[in-house]
């Protein structure tokens, strides 16, 4: 993990179980969630690992990997890990502001019940904790 840059695999499962939708994108982020692949992140590329649609659910296929015995998983087995940008851009018209004082980051965001201010030691941990209350609130 990047610090600062990526979340943790915890808010990144927490954002899924609260209904964060994810359409694959060259550029994203992901670990497989399954045992045996802690600690590998990968990113979704046009030419390494690119989603396939179909009628039955998006796959997402690792071209070009004749080294492992992994040719796709299911969008389900994967777990996005949503960059510190991404999360701003899901946050929307409810992101106020982005404070540091210092030692931790603050995500200011407006709620149905008001003002809210989300803290962490990361920017992209202080936005996925923002995100996770709206989506709880969204439900």
């Amino acid at each position: 993990m990047i610090p600062g840059k990526t979340i943790s695999t915890d808010l990144a499962r927490q954002l899924r179980s609260f209904g964060l939708d994810w359409k694959p994108r060259s550029g994203d982020s992901v670990v497989i969630d399954r045992d045996g692949f802690e600690g590998d992140v990968f990113t979704v590329s046009d030419m390494t690992i690119e989603p396939h649609e179909f009628d039955t659910g998006t796959i997402l296929g690792f071209n070009g990997t004749t080294e492992w015995a992994l040719d796709s998983i299911a969008l389900e087995a994967a777990l996005w890990m949503p960059r510190e940008d991404q999360l701003r851009e899901l946050l929307g018209s409810t992101f106020r502001a982005l404070v540091h004082d210092g030692t931790t980051f603050g995500v200011e965001i407006e709620t149905s019940s008001g003002p809210a201010r989300f803290e962490a030691e990361g920017a992209a941990d202080a936005y996925a904790a923002a995100l996770a209350e709206l989506l709880v609130l969204r439900v």
